[in-house]
């Protein structure tokens, strides 16, 4: 590939490296020259611009993205990719499930050349459908052929794949909590509600619930109800945690004939994990039971550790006997809060075995609980491993004064405009969604009734420009929100599709902290904006909004390609409105 500054005689059909503008136009970076182009540069007074020129065996960046992510994802219909764009193309998770990554396999194909590089989220996140796995970015405009060849082969030869989304799978899960004089039944009730979510947020249904004593007799009693019951997994919380290896939770399980794989974890909160398996097909065992765990303490005991390291998994085993884990869960397990007990039943779920080893290879990055370093805005944030919490900010409140009278209430197929935005945002899977009205609050209000899962502000002061409903819409947001698309009422082409990129291409930890559309170099709405400009926004006046705040975090915006349509027309005056019918007859 050739890279320099070149004469615009020989620039027909080059890559434009830096952006340049023409006249009211941008001709942004990337964009391939053509004769039309080059007029309109000279045009405007340029002789020389710096461009890339591909030479014969090269391939387009785009090309080269693709074929590499196609070799990434065969195979798998749980992972999907986007179009390439700018050298890159971003692979999501179609389901939600646990991402299982080959780590030597991917280090030695980012080392095979500074021009190809591939990032993923950490070994074993744990994704929801949409959430972006991994990206494929070519650095420069073009890489040879015999590069690309080469990479290629790097990954058809890997002995497993190098990146596969294992879908969670529903199983039949059995709660277990055990009971000790003055443990409030308000407590017990928050644990099964808590173990419900954690779990449906696994693709589970809930799970069979069963309270006993805190003995061993009871316990290994209601173990064998589970089995009994066909239960796939059993999880255990006791009213006291677990503290020995000879405790009421192992010594119940051991006595049932199971055996305890590994107790403890380098994960806090969840260092009291106990992992566990026993036989669905085997009948409760008949040896008596200890009277009392004490008594153990320093014998020989089926609770001892193995030398082996056993991995479990729920199913069968290559013998075909029926496979039950079991987790002592401690007490973090009570909150919905993420803790180490969730890495272990997102993997067994997704099923994938989990052994001693996998559990202390937890311990970097094992530190969960927040401390005092970290900034305020982090409290209010999930984990790297749980999906954003994003927010959709629908502005409702303009007076319409080109229109001459409230366009968001214009009849289109037969709804108010503001409706059809409505439709499409509810459909999109917003963790929250605030309409901000203002003028004719009312009659904005009545013509969104079908929704009413959705949250509806007024801007009291909507005269005041467009700032004072977005800070509006912030004010309304809760503190879990991350982030929070602006879209705009009168754009009622805006698609389903369009929002999910847009959702999924927002990783601010990956320097996408603003997220927005484009098409022929022009950016449009709507647009994701990250928690930490809500301050910069909630200071906003008049009727600018927050184009300041782009073009000050160049650095932080990532573009998403689409349709010009979808993203520019918007119902502001008589004719825009005559256009949209006439092109929309419905």
């Amino acid at each position: 590939m050739i890279f320099a500054e070149l004469p615009l005689t020989e620039c027909d059909g080059a890559i434009l490296a830096h952006s340049q503008r023409v006249g009211a136009d941008m001709f942004r970076k990337g964009r391939v020259l053509t004769e039309a182009d080059i007029a309109a540069l000279r045009m405007a007074g340029l002789a020389h611009v710096t461009v890339a020129k591909l030479e014969a065996d090269d391939v387009a960046e785009n090309a080269a993205a693709q074929q590499l992510a196609e070799a990434l994802a065969a195979g798998d219909p749980h992972l999907t990719l986007d179009p390439a764009f700018a050298g890159r193309v971003n692979i999501h998770a179609a389901s939600a499930g646990v991402l299982a990554l080959d780590v030597a396999a991917i280090d030695a194909l980012n080392a095979l050349d500074e021009a190809v590089t591939l990032a993923t989220l950490p070994p074993f996140a744990a994704m929801v459908p949409g959430q972006m796995a991994a990206t494929i970015k070519i650095i420069p405009y073009a890489v040879p052929r015999a590069l690309l060849d080469r990479a290629l082969a790097r990954i058809r030869a890997a002995s497993c794949p190098l990146l596969r989304l294992h879908p969670y799978r529903k199983r039949r899960i059995a709660l277990i909590q055990t009971e000790l004089p003055g443990l409030k039944s308000s407590v017990l009730e928050k644990t099964e509600r808590v173990t419900g979510e954690r779990l449906a947020a696994m693709g589970q249904a809930a799970p069979i619930a069963t309270r006993c004593a805190h003995n061993s007799d009871a316990l290994a009693a209601a173990i064998a109800g589970a089995r009994a019951a066909q239960a796939e997994m059993i999880l255990i919380i006791g009213a006291s945690a677990i503290s020995d290896r000879r405790d009421v939770i192992p010594a119940a399980i051991t006595h049932e004939g199971g055996a305890v794989d590994h107790f403890g974890m380098p994960v806090d909160p969840g260092n009291l994990l106990l992992l566990a398996h026993i036989d669905g097909n085997t009948a409760a065992s008949s040896s008596p039971s200890p009277s009392s765990p004490g008594l153990t303490r320093g014998s020989a005991s089926a609770a001892e550790p193995s030398p082996a390291d056993p991995r479990v998994k729920p199913g069968y085993d290559d013998s075909g006997k029926r496979i039950i884990p079991i987790l002592g869960l401690p007490g973090c397990a009570r909150s919905i809060k993420l803790n180490g007990c969730d890495w272990v039943l997102q993997r067994l779920l997704a099923g994938l075995e989990v052994g001693p080893t996998d559990i202390r290879a937890l311990g970097v990055g094992g530190l969960l609980a927040e401390i005092p370093s970290r900034p305020l805005p982090r409290e209010a944030r999930p984990s790297a491993s749980a999906a954003p919490q994003i927010a959709a900010i629908v502005l409702a409140a303009g007076r319409s004064s080109r229109m001459g009278s409230n366009k968001l209430l214009l009849d289109f197929g037969g709804k108010p405009i503001v409706a059809h935005v409505l439709d499409t945002v509810a459909k999109a899977g917003f963790a929250e969604i605030v309409v901000v009205t203002g003028h004719q609050a009312g009659k904005v209000r009545a013509a969104l009734a079908p929704h009413a899962d959705i949250r509806i502000v007024e801007a009291r002061d909507y005269a005041a420009g467009m700032a004072a409903s977005l800070k509006t819409g912030l004010k309304a947001l809760s503190p879990r929100i991350d982030a929070a698309m602006v879209i705009l009422g009168d754009m009622p082409q805006v698609s389903i599709d369009l929002l999910h990129r847009l959702i999924a291409a927002y990783q601010p930890l990956e320097g996408r902290a603003i997220v927005l559309p484009v098409a022929d170099g022009k950016r449009g709405n709507p647009v994701l904006f990250d928690r930490r400009f809500f301050a910069d926004m909630a200071q906003l006046d008049g009727d600018v909004g927050a184009r300041h705040i782009i073009g000050g975090n160049s650095e932080l915006v990532a573009e998403i390609p689409d349709e010009a349509a979808e993203i520019f027309v918007d119902v502001d005056t008589p004719e825009a409105y005559r256009q949209l019918l006439a092109g929309n007859p419905t």
